[in-house]
């Protein structure tokens, strides 16, 4: 097996492995080393070790040449991926997302991707964004939520459309379903985010004073108001300018009220459901110039409406 060798240096002197392999090869991803390490493809001085071993400066940290990704790690072009567009101006588009689909790729070969597609069908893309393997796409939804994302065909228009989601100025709504009891019929939950001290998979709203202390979080403001209550449940609206991740769905859950099949934030679950209740269904923004200017809206997922008729949920 052919690897690459890399001396620790002083500086990362009693570092972690996983953290000092991040550092020395830029081009992993925190996931890749973690499956790098995880499948023995990352060895100190020869031998196997953990991921949170702390390794010693001067010791040799090789890993498997198959692990490291050549090149920049670009998303693959996939031009017969299947792609909806909803909106479309020479410097933008915005289109559709499935439930189930990634926004972009882990791995600098994995397909099936929403920027697969994205630089397969619009090629100008490659090299605006915020990375390779981000092509055009202003803004990222989780791979179970479904609906509206902005991506830009322009250098100049993704500059211009950045500025505008920084300041607020990018209208975001979602739609949500969650259990209806005691949900005031609107609300603003300001619950700072932090990374989850425990478990990577999630964030953590900070409810309680210490926990801003101990944590440092950053500032997070969801909108809400309650569109119609059925059978037990609610579909509500909720706004975000610039949403964080996870955000809406830790909000939720935080209030007591987490999304239908949003099992890592402790939602219910419904027989048959495969996802978590939540789709983007509105972007706009009113632009310097008509082809940057768009207001777009996608109906509510049957998946989601047919929630309405599922049974109640547990009191």
């Amino acid at each position: 097996m052919q690897t690459q060798e890399f001396l620790v240096p002083d500086h990362l002197d009693g570092v972690r492995l996983d953290k000092a392999a991040l550092t020395l090869v830029t081009s992993l991803s925190r996931a890749q080393v973690k499956r790098a390490i995880s499948e023995g493809s990352v060895r100190v001085n020869g031998r196997f070790r953990p991921k949170g071993v702390l390794v010693a400066k001067g010791e040799t940290i090789s890993i498997a040449s198959s692990a490291i990704p050549s090149g920049d790690g670009a998303a693959l072009p996939t031009p017969d991926a299947p792609l909806r567009v909803v909106h479309e101006s020479s410097v933008v588009i915005v289109v559709e997302k499935p439930a189930g689909q990634p926004t972009a790729p882990l791995r600098p070969d994995e397909v099936g991707t929403l920027a697969n597609a994205l630089v397969g069908h619009y090629p100008e893309m490659s090299g605006i964004g915020y990375g390779p393997r981000e092509p055009g796409l202003l803004h990222r939804l989780d791979t179970e939520t479904s609906g509206l994302v902005i991506a830009a065909r322009t250098a100049l228009a993704f500059d211009t459309l950045t500025t505008a989601l920084k300041a607020g100025k990018i209208v975001k709504h979602y739609q949500l379903v969650c259990a209806a009891a005691d949900l005031p019929e609107a609300s603003v939950i300001e619950f700072p985010i932090a990374k989850h001290p425990k478990d990577q998979r999630r964030v953590y709203p900070c409810a309680h004073p210490r926990d801003v202390m101990r944590y440092a979080p950053r500032p997070a403001s969801t909108a809400y108001r309650v569109l119609r209550r059925e059978s037990g449940w609610a579909l509500v609206e909720a706004t975000v300018s610039r949403a964080l991740r996870h955000q809406i769905r830790a909000h939720f859950a935080a209030i007591g009220h987490p999304l239908v099949g949003d099992v890592l934030y402790g939602g219910p679950k419904i027989e048959g459901f495969a996802r978590h209740a939540l789709h983007a269904s509105r972007v706009a923004f009113v632009g310097p110039e008509p082809d940057l200017s768009f207001d777009v809206r996608s109906p509510l997922p049957e998946a989601l409406e047919a929630l309405f008729t599922a049974p109640p949920p547990q009191t």
